[in-house]
């Protein structure tokens, strides 16, 4: 028998929980809960919150039990949640981490101090919310994002986090993240990625990041686009909400994540934990070393091969390309990289190779292990157009570092795919035993009816 949830919530919400799990069918193993969620994919997406906000009540409002700080934003937000976990852990606090996608295994979507979901633990949780999904009408079941969210609250309410930094999947307005009622709302950067999902203006995607903003809440933002600015700054006084702007950092923090973005990102977790002080005291000691000891793998992450160095970035939007740029200018002046270009078919692959495609001595084009990938050769003329030196298409990853085995400095970008396929083959992450990178193909959905047009997509 899955023995029942026991969180401390209203006695009628309890007994309802309680009465359903006793009912729950057989426990399914990890290998089996990977293809539930799998299966669960099939049927993509809808933005909206109806459906997780009654999926979490049926499984006892575990969210109602819990602190969060919640992240939205174009880049960075990632990172912005790891650093705040480093400090708050590193104060003595019971962390727990929600993000999306991940690079190789589900698990590391659910961390409670920084320690990934356990593949029992998951097995259960899928057995538990699959059941109550049965009560859903037909056509209206959860989607795979709303019950990896629900997982989520399930798995940190269990634990008894202090505090959980809780990552949008994207947007925000009708993103199932936004169930919650944090103490803050982060909105990292504004950017032109999603456009197909969140609209092709500053303007509308930055209505679609605010919309994470509640009332009374105070809410944080790097976002210096004046446009995107100006739409935070009107829902932040619709909703009463007190607004702390930062700009751009220049500062010298000590970091072990490359780039001169992660300073702003820095800056920005720490005034998010200053601001935070009354709710969650926290000593300048521990955001120091919270900050000194951040581990974030896949974003300008170093690899070591011998005689070869790989660099390893997650950058998929003209944003990121340009954030990449500064950091090999900055980082690796006296290099002469060979890009490893990887995409899926939704973003601005044009302007991505474009700002990076002149920086390159050699480009392998390779195709991204998604079935939203990118055709390698949709991108060669505008590489050749930027950047004459060699240009080849690679049928696999795996060929593309075969090709590019003698070369001294690779980097390999484009898509989170294409870098947790990375890890894999060069040996920094072991290979989990399923398929489980192709549960971030979660997207391209019907539209939803609370969406209001926007749709969504992982990566």
């Amino acid at each position: 028998m899955v023995s029942s949830f026991k969180f401390a919530v209203s006695s009628n919400a309890l007994e309802t929980a309680n009465l359903k799990l006793e009912t729950l069918s057989r426990i399914v193993t990890y290998p089996e809960a990977i293809r539930y969620l799998l299966e669960l994919n099939l049927f993509g997406t809808k933005l909206g919150l109806d459906n997780p906000r009654r999926l979490a009540a049926m499984a006892g409002s575990p969210h109602e039990q819990l602190r969060f700080i919640h992240v939205a934003g174009t880049n960075g937000k990632g990172s912005v949640c790891a650093m705040l976990e480093s400090i708050y852990r590193e104060a003595g606090l019971r962390t727990g981490l929600f993000t999306s996608p991940h690079l190789v295994s589900f698990r590391e979507r659910m961390q409670v101090n920084r320690e990934l979901i356990p593949e029992e633990t998951l097995a259960r949780l899928t057995a538990q919310l699959r059941d109550l999904a049965e009560d859903f009408p037909e056509g209206q079941k959860p989607t795979f994002f709303e019950v990896a969210v629900v997982m989520a609250l399930c798995h940190f309410a269990k634990q008894a986090c202090d505090i959980v930094l809780w990552e949008t999947g994207l947007g925000g307005r009708l993103d199932a993240t936004n169930i919650v009622t944090p103490l803050a709302g982060v909105i990292t950067n504004i950017g032109l990625d999603h456009t197909r999902w969140l609209g092709e203006t500053y303007v509308a995607i930055a209505a679609e990041k605010a919309g994470i903003i509640k009332p009374g809440i105070p809410v944080l933002t790097a976002t210096g686009q004046p446009e995107a600015l100006a739409v935070i700054r009107a829902e932040a006084a619709r909703q009463g909400s007190e607004l702390i702007e930062l700009g751009q950092a220049e500062g010298t923090t000590d970091l072990p994540l490359l780039g001169r973005h992660q300073q702003t990102n820095a800056n920005l977790a720490r005034t998010v934990v200053e601001r935070l002080q009354a709710e969650l005291a926290v000593a300048p000691g521990a955001v120091r070393g919270g900050l000194a000891k951040v581990h974030w793998p896949g974003r300008l992450q170093v690899v070591r091969r011998g005689e070869q160095t790989v660099l390893l970035d997650g950058a998929h939007n003209a944003e990121g390309a340009a954030m990449l740029r500064q950091a090999l200018a900055d980082g690796f002046a006296a290099e002469q990289p060979v890009f490893i270009l990887g995409m899926v078919d939704e973003k601005d692959g044009a302007g991505f190779c474009a700002e990076l495609a002149p920086l390159a001595r050699r480009i392998v084009l390779s195709p991204v292990s998604s079935a939203r990938s990118a055709k390698p050769e949709g991108f060669l003329a505008v590489c050749q157009a930027a950047n004459p030196a060699a240009v080849e298409v690679a049928g696999s990853l795996g060929q593309a570092l075969e090709r590019c085995a003698a070369e001294p400095f690779v980097v390999v970008t484009g898509s989170f795919y294409l870098v947790g396929e990375a890890m894999e083959l060069l040996g920094v992450a072991p290979a989990p035993a399923g398929a489980e990178r192709l549960l971030n193909d979660w997207g391209a959905p019907d539209r939803g009816a609370e969406s209001g047009g926007a749709k969504s997509v992982s990566d």
